[in-house]
C-alpha cells in the first residue's frame, strides 16, 4: 500500500512543491513550525532514514542544503534547520525550515490552522529563492506538480 507522501508525489493528494528531481520531491507540509517549513522525500519509499541507502541520503543532504540557503533568503532567517524524525508517516522525510533560534524547533510549535492561501504564499516565495539561486530547472512549473 502506498504511504500518504506516495500518494501527494503521484498527486493523489495535492501537495505544494518547491523541488523536484529524479530523486526526491520537496513539498511544503500542512502544519509548519515556521513558514517555509518544507519536506525533503525521496521518491522510493524508505520507511526510515536508516534504511536509506548512502548515497540516497546524500542527495537528499545536498537538496535539503540548497533548500535551506533559498529559505535563509527568502524568509531573511540567520538559519536553516534540519529535522528527522519520521514517526508520523512511515516514508523517510526530512523537515527543513527557516530557523531563529532552537526554542522553535519542537513540533509542538506546528501550526495546524493556517489558511491555504498562507501556505500557498510561503511555498511561492522559497520557489521564488529556488529559482533565483540557479536552481529554476529543479523548480516545477506549477505549485501543485512533482513533475520534473
Amino acid at each position: 500500500m502506498s504511504t500518504l507522501f506516495t500518494r501527494i508525489i503521484d498527486g493523489e493528494i495535492p501537495g505544494r512543491f518547491v523541488w523536484a528531481d529524479e530523486t526526491c520531491v520537496a513539498f511544503a507540509t500542512i502544519a509548519p513550525i515556521t513558514d517555509g517549513h518544507v519536506l525533503v522525500v525521496p521518491r522510493a519509499e524508505v520507511a526510515r532514514f536508516t534504511d536509506a541507502d548512502d548515497d540516497l541520503l546524500a542527495h537528499l543532504t545536498r537538496v535539503a542544503k540548497r533548500i535551506g540557503t533559498a529559505q535563509q533568503e527568502a524568509f531573511d532567517a540567520p538559519r536553516a534547520a534540519l529535522l528527522v524524525a519520521g514517526f508520523e508517516v512511515p516514508h523517510l522525510h526530512l523537515h527543513v525550515l527557516p530557523a531563529w533560534g532552537e526554542e522553535q524547533l519542537s513540533f509542538a510549535n506546528a501550526r495546524q490552522d493556517l489558511p491555504a492561501a498562507q501556505l500557498d504564499a510561503s511555498a511561492e516565495r522559497l520557489r521564488d529563492a529556488l529559482r533565483a539561486g540557479g536552481h529554476g530547472t529543479q523548480v516545477p512549473a506549477a505549485l501543485g506538480s512533482s513533475a520534473l
